[in-house]
C-alpha cells in the first residue's frame, strides 16, 4: 500500500463524533493521583523549518506520572471506573478514597496484555493502589520493557505468540478466573466498556493542550490544522478524534509502521482489516494487527489522514526530537516521522491544505521506554 492515504476533505472531520462533556471527569481524577503535572507543550521552531509551516507545537509525553509514557492516564481511568464500579463508588472520588477503598479487593488480581507501557502502567496503578498484578508480554518483548513491568511488582508472563495472540490469551485466561480484573486498551465484541474508559483517560492531555495554548494567547478552537499521532490498535487516535474530530478546521493524521498498519489499511477499505503477523517493527508500542472495536468508529468518523513509516524513518525522528531537547522513544517518534513523509509530500499537503502558515500539532508518546534501545539509536542516556 502507498505511505499515506486521505481519508476525509480537508478542513471536515466526517461525521464528526460530538464530544462527550463528561471527559472532564477524568481530568479531575488525575489530578487526584500522586505526583500529578501537566506534561510541557513545546514549541520547536526547528520542526516548523523542517516540515515547512508556520509553526509546531510537540506535547511531551516522555514522563508522567512517575513513568516514561502517557498510557498512564488511560490505565489509570480505566481502573478507577472498574474498580468504583466493583466498589460501588461514585466515579467522582478521589484516587485516595479509591486506594482506601481498594483494601476490599486485596485477594484479585489486575491483569492484561502489553507490549510494554500500557501493561507496566497498569501494573504501576496497582502498586499504588495495594494491589495484585499479572502482565502478559508477547514473546518478542525486550528484556528491558519486561524488567521495567517487573519493577512495578508485577507477575509476568510471557506468551510464546504476538501482541495480538498475548491479547486474546490474557482475556481466557482472565475468564477463568473470578479474581482476575482485567484492564486492556483494546477491545472484542463482548469487552467493550473499559477500553472505552481507556480512551476517555487521555483526554486529560487534550484538555492540557487546551489550556496551555490558551496561555499562549492562541484560541485552541482553530489553532491547530494538523494533529499527528501514533496509532496502535488506535485507541489514543480515537481520543484525538472525540476531542479533535468536532473542529472543523483541524486535521487528523494516524502513523503506524508500515508492517502493522491496521489502521491505515482498515480506513482506507471502510472496514477493519486484521494484518496479519509478526510485527517486527522497533515501534514496539505500535506493533498491532487489529484495530479496537470501540476505537474503529470513531476513527473512520474523524481522521482525514493516515501515514505509515519504516523503522529507519522513526529512527531519524527520535534523533531529530533529541536535537531538540525532547527525549522520544520509537513509538513516540512515530509521529515526527510520519510528519515527515507526509509534509515532505506535495500531494498530501495540498489534499490537507498544509502550508507554510500552518500549525501542527505532534503527540509524543513516550520517552525513553526502552533505555538500552534508546541509547543504541541515539547515542544518549
Amino acid at each position: 500500500m502507498p505511505n499515506y492515504a486521505i481519508i476525509g476533505s480537508p478542513g471536515t472531520a466526517p461525521s464528526a463524533v460530538p464530544r462527550d462533556e463528561s471527559l472532564d471527569a477524568p481530568r479531575r481524577f488525575h489530578r487526584s493521583m500522586p505526583g500529578y503535572a501537566e506534561s510541557p507543550l513545546a514549541e520547536s521552531p526547528e520542526l516548523a523549518r523542517d516540515l515547512g509551516v508556520g509553526r509546531v507545537f510537540v506535547k511531551n509525553e516522555q514522563s508522567r506520572l512517575g513513568l516514561p509514557s502517557f498510557k498512564i492516564l488511560g490505565s489509570s481511568w480505566g481502573i478507577h471506573r472498574t474498580l468504583c464500579e466493583r466498589l460501588g463508588l461514585d466515579p467522582a472520588v478521589p484516587f485516595e478514597e479509591l486506594r482506601r477503598a481498594a483494601t476490599r479487593l486485596s485477594d484479585h488480581v489486575l491483569t492484561c496484555a502489553t507490549d510494554g507501557n500500557h501493561g507496566r502502567a497498569v501494573a504501576h496503578v496497582a502498586r499504588l493502589l495495594g494491589l495484585r498484578s499479572r502482565i502478559y508480554v508477547p514473546l518478542d518483548v525486550s528484556a528491558t520493557r519486561a524488567a521495567a513491568i517487573e519493577s512495578e511488582g508485577a507477575e509476568l508472563v510471557r506468551v510464546f505468540a504476538g501482541y495480538d495472540d498475548a491479547v486474546r490469551y490474557a482475556a481466557v485466561q482472565a475468564d477463568r478466573d473470578p479474581l482476575d480484573i482485567l484492564v486492556s486498551d483494546t477491545a472484542w465484541p463482548g469487552y467493550e466498556t473499559v477500553p472505552r474508559y481507556v480512551i476517555d483517560g487521555y483526554s486529560t492531555i487534550f484538555e492540557e493542550v487546551d489550556e496551555q495554548l490558551a496561555e499562549l494567547g492562541l484560541d485552541p478552537m482553530d489553532t491547530i490544522d494538523l494533529v499527528v499521532v501514533p496509532a496502535g490498535v488506535g485507541a489514543f487516535a480515537a481520543a484525538v478524534g472525540l476531542h479533535y474530530g468536532p473542529r472543523p478546521a483541524t486535521r487528523i493524521a494516524t502513523v503506524e509502521p508500515d508492517t502493522a498498519d491496521c489502521v491505515h489499511r482498515s480506513l482506507a477499505a471502510g472496514a477493519r482489516v486484521t494484518v496479519g503477523g509478526p510485527h517486527g517493527s522497533i515501534m514496539a508500542g505500535l506493533n498491532c494487527g487489529e484495530t479496537s472495536l470501540v476505537a474503529w468508529p470513531i476513527l473512520r468518523d474523524t481522521v482525514s489522514a493516515t501515514i505509515t513509516v519504516d523503522d529507519d524513518a522513526a529512527r531519524e525522528a527520535m534523533r531529530a526530537f533529541a536535537a531538540c531537547g525532547i527525549e522520544s522513544g520509537e513509538s513516540g517518534a512515530a509521529s515526527l516521522a510520519g510528519a515527515r513523509l507526509a509534509c515532505g509530500d506535495a500531494g498530501f499537503r495540498a489534499d490537507l491544505a498544509i502550508g507554510p502558515a500552518s500549525t501542527v500539532l505532534l503527540l509524543n508518546t513516550e520517552g525513553a521506554s526502552d533505555p538500552a534501545s534508546y541509547r543504541s539509536i541515539v547515542g544518549k542516556p
